[in-house]
């Protein structure tokens, strides 16, 4: 395309691109989940927004709550969709164990592991971007917690920075949440992470676990919670009255830039929209010089 090689602006185009999903929650022969709500439709759903977004992304990061029981079936279900559509992107799968999830079929039937139950941890070369997946899951328990044996397993990862810095990939947010009692399920001693990731070349951390997209900063860190592909929280209701809703699924595009990283949202919806934007469009911009641009697309008529 011409407008490949045309900066429009102050910023060279991002240096890598992950898609940033969470909380499937399958379930084995798609039960519903919780009686309501159809999973492998769902997720399905997402997927073909993805195929449909146009942009080659560097790997796919599902950030935990992979499955809604930790059921083999629902892990060999999970592979046989997401599989195909990583292959066609040419991109490869992170996967995150989330509290649902349960680490020895986790292992064996989503990782081709030896169904253990240690911490599911992972390091990953993006390119020069080091994407680490944490394992906050605590075996019989919804809270999350990285234990010191961990701690000191990604102290040695971040010893050494890497080309375009790291992202930590996790469940459990580390970040308050405004519902009340959700926090009895949060990140148990988060300082020790603080401590962990201080003056490292850690960029930003994925996570999931909330069922709505937020954000906020841990130790000067920045912090993206993507929303769940199963089912969302509404929060637009009072606080101490949000229950789910099959409704407002979405994932994120992660942008990482030389000097920031964006995270945007992605809604997974079916609506008509504008069709003023097009390639043609932008390859017209891109033949312009950076005068004409603005006069034709700045200035106010």
């Amino acid at each position: 395309m011409v407008a490949a090689s045309v900066q429009f602006g102050q910023h060279a185009p991002a240096r890598r691109t992950i898609l940033h999903l969470s909380d499937t929650h399958l379930l084995a022969d798609n039960a519903p989940l919780v009686g309501t709500y159809d999973t492998a439709a769902n997720l399905d759903a997402t997927l073909r927004r993805v195929e449909r977004l146009g942009t080659q992304p560097d790997a796919l990061v599902f950030t935990g709550d992979l499955t809604d029981l930790g059921e083999p079936e629902a892990y060999r279900a999970l592979r046989d969709a997401v599989e195909p559509v990583a292959e066609a992107l040419d991109a490869p799968i992170i996967w995150v164990a989330g509290n649902h999830d349960e680490r020895g079929p986790m292992r064996k039937h989503l990782l081709d592991r030896e169904p253990t139950e240690e911490p599911v941890v992972s390091v990953h070369d993006i390119g020069g971007l080091r994407i680490v997946a944490l394992d906050s899951s605590v075996p019989g328990w919804h809270h999350g917690e990285l234990d010191a044996a961990q701690l000191a397993w990604l102290a040695e990862v971040l010893a050494e920075p890497a080309p375009l810095g790291t992202l930590l990939a996790m469940h459990h947010p580390p970040l308050p949440c405004h519902l009340p009692v959700f926090d009895i399920l949060e990140l148990r001693d988060q300082p020790a992470l603080g401590e962990v990731i201080a003056d490292t070349d850690v960029r930003g951390i994925l996570a999931g676990h909330l069922h709505y997209s937020t954000s906020g900063t841990f130790a000067g860190v920045p912090v993206s919670v993507a929303a769940a592909t199963c089912y969302t929280m509404d929060i637009s209701r009072p606080a101490v009255e949000v229950n789910g809703m099959d409704a407002g699924q979405s994932f994120h595009l992660t942008h990482v830039y030389a000097d920031t990283i964006t995270h945007s949202v992605v809604p997974v919806v079916e609506a008509p929209s504008g069709d003023f934007f097009s390639q043609e469009w932008v390859d017209h911009m891109a033949s312009l010089t950076p005068e004409a641009r603005l006069e034709a697309f700045s200035r106010k008529r």
